[in-house]
């Protein structure tokens, strides 16, 4: 995977917005199977983008299907940073194209909409996180969005470069 200054930074709460769900669930299996995702239950599973970007306007209305729109659109080997329950962060890139996860699990998670991630084997010391990365997270929110802050991009860059050489 290329990298320059300019590849794209995502925070990726991995959060449902059905309160049923605990907090924590979508961060943690996430970084178990190395995947990352956002919500959207759609029955039946779609079995492609534009299924779903039907089925979500159906179902949940065209908010939804953009979401799903943007976290499909975002290139691989964008950089995303995540958070667990524990408030630890987490680096990964995004690895692959989008994909529903039907599993038992992943509904239950609400964490449905997936792309493979190559997540860091360790949390990122709070010191080395971006401090315009720590800002979106500290708003809060559930979305996954893209951190357009043009001091984002070279930091994490770094960050991804010294803890890939410490494995």
């Amino acid at each position: 995977m290329a990298s320059t200054d300019e590849t794209p930074v995502y925070r990726a709460p991995m959060r449902s917005r059905d309160d049923a769900v605990p907090r924590g669930v979508g961060p943690e299996r996430a970084l178990a199977l190395g995947i990352c995702g956002i919500g959207g239950r759609l029955v039946p599973a779609p079995t492609s983008l534009a299924e779903a970007l039907v089925a979500a306007d159906a179902q949940a209305g065209i908010r939804l299907a953009w979401r799903i729109e943007r976290f499909a659109k975002a290139p691989i080997g964008a950089f995303v940073w995540t958070r667990d329950v524990d408030g630890l962060t987490y680096l990964g890139r995004i690895t692959g194209p989008w994909t529903y996860d039907a599993d038992e699990a992943a509904v239950a998670a609400d964490l449905v909409h997936v792309r493979r991630c190559d997540w860091l084997p360790d949390p990122v010391d709070e010191g080395s996180v971006p401090a315009d990365v720590q800002a979106t997270f500290g708003r809060g929110g559930r979305n996954w969005q893209r951190i357009r802050a043009a001091s984002v991009s070279a930091p994490t860059l770094a960050v991804w470069n010294r803890y890939r050489d410490e494995e």
